[in-house]
């Protein structure tokens, strides 16, 4: 299966954070286990999980010995779709300028003195 290029829903995001939170990949009660209350049906993690495989974004091997059970693995890393999902926020709202993108976090952000003082160090280096 190929990795995906498609934007994820906010939970279909959720069910990805916490499929990264494991090393070896997860299960879905691995997943309902990091949900938070109210906690959905162990079904609507399953089908998340299946609808993200079918998209490309997670690949799955049973596990030896526990029936049906899958433990699903990441092709998306977090930080590849980040880069992506950033990439996309620059050209679609900011017309692909990286500075018109700063400006706008540090006008609508209200950062402090120190706040932008540790950010122009960051660029300084």
């Amino acid at each position: 299966m190929k990795k995906s290029n498609e934007t994820l829903s906010r939970v279909e995001f959720q069910v990805m954070n916490a499929i990264w939170d494991f090393p070896e990949g997860a299960c879905a009660w691995d997943v309902l286990d990091k949900w938070n209350e109210p906690k959905p049906a162990y079904t609507t993690i399953a089908t998340y999980l299946k609808v993200l495989y079918e998209k490309g974004f997670l690949d799955f091997h049973k596990i030896g010995g526990q029936g049906k059970t899958h433990r699903y693995v990441p092709l998306v890393s977090r930080a590849e779709y980040t880069r992506r999902t950033m990439q996309e926020v620059k050209k679609n709202f900011f017309g692909g300028s990286l500075r018109s993108m700063l400006n706008y976090f540090v006008s609508e952000e209200h950062l402090s003195q120190d706040e932008i003082k540790d950010l122009l160090e960051q660029v300084s280096n």
